[in-house]
């Protein structure tokens, strides 16, 4: 009998380093299938659909959202975005794992959809260090990452609904903290 596969949930707040973590993971495994979110704002230029997003009509969106066809969907500045319950399921029924890089609401909705989620929290290693890789990025003005940095508490507050967290305090050792609890799941060992 085939196994199912698992959905990965991962969340960070910005600058912790969860982007970077799951470019690496994806490396490390790359039959891992990465979830493309749906959202109703339109393409940037160098965005595809299928590849960035799944771009479709607000209307359409809604109707999922009626339908129960999405695991989980948030409206964000007017637009709509979220993760398909329909292609999650076709997926790990296949016995191919997913990752999913939401936010900690998104999280909680795919959680109460699908329980058997694998939740996984990324932490910097201090709210200073946090707010140092914010100010190194250099992207932000600093109205905007005193926002990033306000968001981010709220968000590590709520660090104890996942299953398993993770201080990215090296990249080394924080891509092998993420590795052991893929390998884990996948070998039927994981705590």
């Amino acid at each position: 009998m085939k196994r199912r596969g698992n959905i990965y949930i991962v969340s960070a707040p910005s600058g912790a380093g969860k982007s970077t973590l799951c470019r690496e993971l994806l490396k490390i495994y790359p039959d891992i299938t990465y979830s493309i979110s749906h959202t109703t704002r339109r393409p940037r230029a160098v965005e595809q659909d299928g590849v960035d997003y799944h771009f479709i009509a607000k209307e359409a969106f809604q109707e999922r959202i009626e339908q129960g066809l999405m695991a989980e969907w948030a409206e964000v500045h007017g637009n709509y975005y979220g993760t398909s319950l329909e292609t999650l399921e076709a997926t790990v029924s296949k016995g191919i794992d997913v990752l999913l890089d939401i936010d900690v609401q998104g999280a909680r909705q795919m959680c109460e959809a699908l329980p058997s989620c694998v939740t996984i929290f990324i932490m910097p290693p201090s709210e200073e260090e946090l707010l140092a890789r914010l100010e190194k990025r250099g992207t932000d003005t600093p109205e905007t990452i005193k926002k990033r940095m306000k968001n981010a508490v709220g968000e590590m507050n709520q660090r104890d609904f996942y299953r398993y967290v993770i201080i990215n305090d090296g990249l080394e050792e924080a891509v092998a903290a993420f590795v052991a609890v893929v390998k884990g799941c996948r070998d039927g060992v994981a705590s």
